[in-house]
């Protein structure tokens, strides 16, 4: 059963544990005049990876990298030097003989 707070027009404040079938109380158990019930702001917790923005390295999601085909840790394939060509290679073969 839910706890319940209430607050009277003159200022007493009281608990009360209440099934969510009954009716809200009306009437101050201390001095009789009219009470309000008081609510409060519920908080929420995400857990797990992915809620935030901050869960992803350098800000970009895990989509973008995906379609990039490239991590941030390494460099792309167009970024890494040139392999030298085989006709290069054989030249330099043939000037050592």
């Amino acid at each position: 059963m839910p706890i319940y707070e209430y607050k009277c027009e003159n200022g007493h404040v009281f608990d009360v544990m209440q099934k969510l079938s009954e009716d809200p109380l009306s009437i101050c158990v201390e001095c009789g005049a009219p009470v309000r019930k008081v609510l409060h702001p519920v908080s929420i917790a995400f857990k797990g990876s992915g809620f935030y923005s901050t869960d992803y390295k350098n800000g970009s999601s895990k989509t973008e990298s995906a379609t990039n085909g490239a991590s941030d840790d390494k460099p792309a394939a167009s970024e890494k030097k040139p392999k030298k060509d085989a006709s290069s290679t054989e030249k330099a073969a043939s000037k050592k003989d």
